[in-house]
Formats: structure tokens, sequence, C-alpha cells
């Protein structure tokens, strides 16, 4: 935990992302508060200006494990409470794109199915297409909340206004995240940013 003066040091030297960032623009007058209510506060003003997601898929909507067929077929497991979350998100305006290294067409159907346009697969160099994400939608990056496991993640994950992560991500994108989900990937960390988001925002379905 960085100390105050550290906290409240000039804007031009402020990191770019993770922790350091939810808190580097508090005003030296409410460095009083302790450190970990302040970075609360300010990690709910970034969630509150979320109006897109982006995701990656294997570790994030998967647990990061394929089964292989004796043919050779790779099959992954997805949660399903997951996928209802991105339907309710989609149908509350928000704008949800997925950027993936893998090449799935059974992955490519289940999330398109969902209501999901953007989706960039067989992607090795995430940051462009990221910004073709953002040239689609009409969204900046300030708009954005990116979720991904794993080292091809960090480019996009320093360019968003919330960088999230599943509980099991490599400790590369842990460093650098501003939101730590306390669950691992494919066992309903989508779910866990989106509602938590929703909530937030008050676009959270009733029943």
């Amino acid at each position: 935990m960085e100390s105050e003066q550290q906290i409240a040091k000039p804007n031009n030297d402020l990191p770019e992302v993770g922790i350091d960032a939810v808190v580097s623009y508090i005003p030296a007058d409410v460095l009083s508060a302790p450190p970990v209510e302040i970075e609360l506060v300010h990690l709910f003003d970034k969630l509150r200006a979320v109006k897109g997601f982006v995701f990656d898929v294997d570790g994030v909507f998967t647990n990061n494990t394929v089964l292989i067929t004796e043919e050779g077929d790779l099959l992954r497991t997805m949660n399903v409470r997951d996928g209802q979350v991105v339907k309710w998100a989609l149908q509350a305006g928000y704008q949800v794109g997925i950027i993936t290294g893998g090449r799935s067409e059974g992955t490519k159907k289940r999330l398109t199915a969902l209501g999901i346009t953007e989706y960039y697969s067989g992607v090795a160099e995430k940051l462009p297409v990221f910004q073709a994400f953002l040239e689609n939608t009409g969204l900046l990056s300030s708009d954005v909340c990116y979720m991904g496991d794993d080292i091809p993640d960090i480019p996009v994950l320093r360019k968003v206004i919330v960088s999230a992560c599943p509980a099991d991500a490599v400790p590369e994108v842990m460093e650098i995240c501003d939101y730590i989900s306390p669950i691992p990937g494919g066992n309903g960390c989508v779910r866990d940013i989106l509602e938590k988001v929703m909530k937030l925002q008050g676009k959270w379905p009733e029943y």
C-alpha cells in the first residue's frame, strides 16, 4: 500500500492502471480516510462510468481447461449464469465485445447466440482489435471495462477505465487490475463484474 505522500503525488507522475490509478486522483483533503475505503470509493466511481464490456474467452468465460477428443476437437465448458447476464447487459444497452486468441466455432456460436455482435477470434495482438471495437461501437476506452486473465490481455487492460480479472489470473495481470473477482474463470466471474456494474448503475433487472 502506498504512503499518503505517494498517493498525493503530482498528476503527471500518475500510473495508468491498477489500484494506484484508482487512488491517484484523491484530493489531499480526503487523505485522512482509511486507504482501503478511499480505494473502494474511487473504484465505484470508475464502475459508474462503464458503458461497455470486453472479455477474453479462455480463462474468463472458461476455466482454462480443454477436453481433447480422439478426433482432435477441443471442448470447453461455460457457466450458463454468465450467459444470462450477458443477455441482460445487452438488453440494458451496454456494448459487449469478445476478443480471443482462440478460433473455436462452437465458442463463437455460443457467444454470438447471446446477442454479441462484436466478436473477434484468432487475435494475436489484442490492442489494435480493441481499437476497432471502439470505432465500431462509438465508445471511448474510458467507457470500457475489460476482463482478461493472461499476459496477452495486458495491453488492453492498461487502456480501459476498469481493468478486471478472475481470481485465478496470472500474477502479472492481477498486479495491474483495478478489480480482481473473487471467482475464478469459468465459474461466474463474468456475471460478477457485470452484476456489480449493473446494480451500481441501477440497471439490474427486477422480477
